[in-house]
């Protein structure tokens, strides 16, 4: 059985949880002030801003999403990693310095500096408010897909403790908790990857392995009834028949002769006897009859060099057509323009001292990042190969791999990925509650506030969100989180990259310019997503065929729309004044 709760498990993953939401309380009160509450008082450390950066970045998209996406279709899911990687080097050269010398505590700051002007302020806090929203969804997602294995409890139930936690963690100590929290799950995370990569590597490749439905090819089928049961084979689901794993090596190459197994393998050896090798690995097909929906999980047997080379995923690499290469490329400059623009990740750069702090703990950041993604690698391909996959979930690939060696490390592994989530969710959660409180309640409204009311104001906006999290994350449950996180990647990038980049770069750029540019780039990417053909089929229901957009990802379009835009309004409008464009 592939899901099953154990006593040590549950034990381990309440002391995490219990162990952060205590955390949180005790620096409480380190964050009573707004410049506490909403930067940490500048205070930060900018090495331990820099492995809060990765525990920030690093979310269930990178550890659940990323390793699921490679289990399942092979390299194409680790050019996500070289795509958020990749994102880095413009925060690094363009974002780290000035970003830190225009702002205060939140994005919108940076952007209306020089100019103290209300439409910059609203339209970039609603663009905050937006991008927070659909990386949020992803998050709880993950914890829900979490929960179920781990204690027993139904996918609603797991969002809905990820969102009590996280909105406790926010409210309790704001930034000063979230960094703490951050800073502990990026170097957990890190760390253990790096230790369950060893042990793939030292366990090396199997022959079937003797895992429970390896030598099964038949398909078994997922049926979900108008009520909502779930059956398999036209059985109840019941942990006695429960989805059986397939995912493991059909044959090694002709070198290890009649061996099932290889023995400990080096990183590269392990990456060519991979490639020689034959693998069964899942197909799925979707199904609509009058009983209701249902998909097929079928085993087939495929070569290791077809799971490692591009296009298993990306039809953009090797179909051919210009509509598939649009779209991966569109992808692909959305997570390399998007890093810098995500306001959880921006208002980080506020919690530490100077400019020279920032660009340290950005390198830190990379560095940490950069590891973890090349570990992605090797946690995606183990989870393919391992006996322990779940054909029904991708998002579940490295916790059950995890599984695989043992149900302690299975614990240590899930409550890792769930603080991963919960590092991330608190960022986000107070990029919202920054938005909201500080840019739209006291800047863009002219609410005057004392620095108390300023706090209590971000915790109820907080617990809002919060409460949005947990419905979102219920509503999106069947997606994979690594696709939903490239949703809020082509918002950030077309509302707030143009405007950040020809702030800092073009001294003709005036107020109107970078209202109309956030306005139209967040518009015309939500639009674009709404009307996608991905949206049509996973959210709507409908055929892909009723869309009216060409291809699915915005980026190629919407990104330079946004530059456009703000040259076009900046020229029509009067210049900046010698002191704006001087601050």
């Amino acid at each position: 059985m592939i899901y099953e709760s154990s006593p040590v498990a549950i034990a381990i993953f309440a002391s995490f949880v219990v162990g952060v939401v205590g955390l949180s309380f005790w620096l409480g009160r380190k964050g009573q002030s707004a410049k506490g509450y909403y930067a940490a008082h500048g205070e930060i450390h900018w090495f331990v801003n820099g492995i809060a950066f990765a525990g920030d970045y690093l979310s269930a998209a990178s550890f659940l999403g990323i390793c699921g996406m490679i289990a399942f279709y092979g390299y194409d899911g680790f050019l996500y990693s070289i795509g958020f990687l990749a994102g880095w080097i413009v925060a690094l050269f363009v974002i780290a310095e000035p970003i830190k010398a225009l702002g205060k505590f939140t994005f919108a700051d940076a952007l209306d500096a020089r100019f103290n002007s209300r439409g910059i302020k609203l339209a970039v806090a609603i663009s905050t408010l937006i991008v927070s929203v659909f990386y949020l969804i992803p998050q709880m997602v993950g914890a829900g897909h979490l929960i179920v294995p781990l204690l027993g409890l139904p996918h609603a139930v797991g969002v809905i403790l990820v969102g009590v936690a996280v909105t406790l963690i926010v409210v309790t100590a704001g930034m000063v908790s979230t960094t703490w929290v951050q800073f502990i799950k990026g170097s957990l995370l890190v760390f253990f990857c790096g230790v369950l990569t060893v042990m793939i590597l030292g366990r090396g490749l199997e022959v079937n392995a003797g895992r429970p439905g390896a030598e099964d090819l038949s398909p078994q089928v997922r049926t979900v009834t108008p009520a909502g049961t779930v059956l398999i084979n036209g059985q109840p689901q019941t942990a006695e028949n429960d989805l059986r794993s397939v995912g493991t090596i059909h044959s090694l190459p002709d070198r290890y002769g009649a061996a099932r197994e290889t023995g400990p393998l080096r990183p590269l050896a392990y990456l060519s006897t991979l490639e020689d090798s034959k693998i069964i690995t899942w197909s799925a097909k979707k199904h609509q009859d009058e009983q209701g929906s249902h998909t097929t999980y079928t085993p087939t047997i495929r070569e290791g060099k077809d799971l490692l080379k591009p296009g298993g995923y990306f039809k953009g690499l090797s179909s051919g057509t210009l509509t598939d290469r649009l779209n991966f490329a569109s992808l692909m400059l959305a997570l390399f323009c998007g890093t810098a623009s995500l306001p959880h990740i921006l208002i980080r750069y506020y919690t530490v001292k100077d400019a020279a702090a920032a660009r340290k703990s950005t390198v830190v950041g990379i560095a940490a990042i950069g590891g973890f993604y090349v570990l992605t690698l090797y946690l995606g391909l183990g989870a393919m190969t391992s006996g322990y996959l779940d054909p029904t979930s991708s998002n579940m690939a490295a916790p059950l791999l995890a599984k695989s060696f043992s149900e302690t490390l299975f614990a240590v592994i899930s409550a890792i990925a769930f603080t991963t989530v919960l590092g991330t969710v608190s960022g986000l959660i107070m990029a919202g509650s920054g938005a909201v409180a500080h840019d739209l309640i006291e800047n863009c409204c002219g609410v005057t506030m004392t620095d108390h009311e300023k706090v209590r104001a971000g915790k109820i906006a907080a617990v809002g969100l919060g409460i949005a999290a947990m419905a979102l994350g219920i509503l999106f449950r069947n997606f994979n989180v690594s696709f939903l996180v490239g949703w809020a990647f082509h918002i950030a990038a077309s509302a707030n990259l143009p405007a950040l980049v020809m702030l800092l770069f073009w001294p003709r750029t005036t107020k109107q310019g970078i209202t109309a540019a956030v306005t139209v780039g967040m518009l015309s990417s939500l639009g674009w997503i709404l009307l996608s053909a991905d949206t049509f089929e996973k959210v709507y229901g409908l055929s892909r065929d009723a869309s009216p957009i060409p291809f699915s990802q915005p980026g190629l379009v919407t990104i330079p729309l946004g530059f456009v835009v703000l040259v076009v309004v900046s020229l029509l409008t009067p210049r900046p004044t010698p002191q704006q464009v001087a601050t």
